[in-house]
């Protein structure tokens, strides 16, 4: 069975344009979520993870400048601008010719264009730019993929999935390289679809804490090249097993035992070929929200995992939707290159059902493998397995 290796990366969030940049954030404990008052995005103020507007179209312009194209003012909506600029940072080494047949492009995104919905840009862009299929067209068009790119949409486990289903393409022979990008942005609908949950916390997301009190918005965006060849003198990260579970339990609430993510924990290690000891630490979804973490506590201990040390990185970007599966996925992977585990944000004092192994301060640590675990509305959960090369 052929290995697969990620060749390429990008991270587009509140704390920078690319994914060197998000890293080095992440290691200084930077925290990209602010207090917002735009009326525009939500009748009373809220804390939101934003990129900057004035910083995107800057990089967007210089990255048309090298490639040499010109397009109409204002024709890529903010979210296309977002995915064209990660895939272009995750494929700017790439060797093949983008056009190549074998190569595939999937996008991971919960809610794609739905800004459109509202009234002030119902005028500006054409109303099929909301449908899914639409916003992975105009990505595949502006690189000129050959093949109908594949619209993973699976609430927040998407980014997950879109790795894992990119790395089996690979390992059937279909492809030689997947291109795997996940953005969503923020809008009046999507934070008055949480605040009716009146899940979001008034303040910076706390994961895992006995004071956590709800989740943090975040918008973001992210890639990753994944290849069937190894890179060439330099450390790589092979993307190894995983799997998909659900628990069958409520649309919004998740399981109260956690078996079923700890079934695909379980599962995904069995896959792969480690045992629970073999695991370095888990990039876990860590919400803040008090039923989320509960859960993912019982999962960890269920999956005999107790022990390893555990991180989620929504306290610095906030929960990023259809993004969260790909850009934490990036940042676990530069943690294993770079041997250094990530501490999370807002962490303080355990407020578990389950003992688990929060990591507390950025350290370094020899590190060799990352399970990297999302759940979602719908009871779907899903894990995965990086390794070092």
């Amino acid at each position: 069975m052929k290995d697969v290796f990620i060749t390429g990366d990008s991270i587009i969030t509140s704390l920078g344009l690319s994914a060197e940049a998000n890293y080095q954030a992440l290691k200084r404990g930077d925290v990209g979520i602010r207090r917002c008052s735009d009326p525009a995005l939500s009748p009373v103020p809220v804390p939101l993870s934003l990129i900057d507007t004035v910083k995107l179209e800057e990089a967007f312009a210089a990255m048309l400048c090298e490639l040499g194209k010109e397009t109409a003012p204002g024709f890529f909506t903010r979210l296309e601008k977002m995915l064209i600029l990660s895939v272009y940072q995750a494929t700017r080494h790439l060797q093949d010719d983008i056009k190549n047949p074998k190569i595939l492009f999937i996008l991971s995104t919960t809610k794609g264009n739905i800004h459109l919905l509202e009234e002030r840009y119902k005028l500006i862009h054409d109303h099929k730019r909301i449908f899914l299929w639409e916003l992975a067209r105009i990505v595949k068009n502006f690189f000129g993929f050959t093949q109908e790119p594949v619209i993973v949409s699976n609430a927040c486990i998407s980014g997950v999935v879109a790795i894992m289903a990119g790395a089996r393409y690979i390992r059937s022979g279909a492809y030689s390289h997947v291109v795997v990008a996940g953005g969503d942005l923020l809008s009046e609908f999507v934070i008055a679809g949480f605040q009716s949950f009146q899940s979001l916390s008034p303040g910076p997301c706390r994961p895992y804490d006995i004071s956590r009190d709800g989740l943090s918005l975040g918008e973001g965006c992210g890639a990753v090249l994944l290849s069937e060849e190894r890179p060439a003198n330099m450390p790589a990260v092979r993307v190894l097993e995983g799997s998909i579970t659900n628990d069958a339990n409520h649309i919004s609430g998740p399981s109260r035992t956690g078996e079923e993510l700890g079934l695909a924990m379980r599962t995904a290690m069995e896959r792969s070929g480690l045992l629970p000891s073999e695991i370095s630490f888990i990039s876990a979804h860590g919400t803040a929200t008090s039923f989320n973490d509960e859960m993912e506590s019982r999962a960890i201990a269920f999956a005999g995992l107790g022990k390893i040390p555990v991180n989620s990185l929504k306290g610095y970007w906030g929960h990023t939707l259809g993004a969260a599966g790909v850009i934490e996925s990036v940042a676990s992977v530069r943690s294993l290159l770079d041997n250094t585990l990530i501490a999370t944000a807002g962490f303080s004092e355990p407020g578990l059902p389950e003992p688990v192994n929060v990591i507390r301060e950025t350290a370094p640590t020899p590190l060799v493998s990352c399970l990297k675990t999302a759940s979602g509305f719908g009871g779907c959960n899903a894990a995965l397995i990086y390794k070092k090369d």
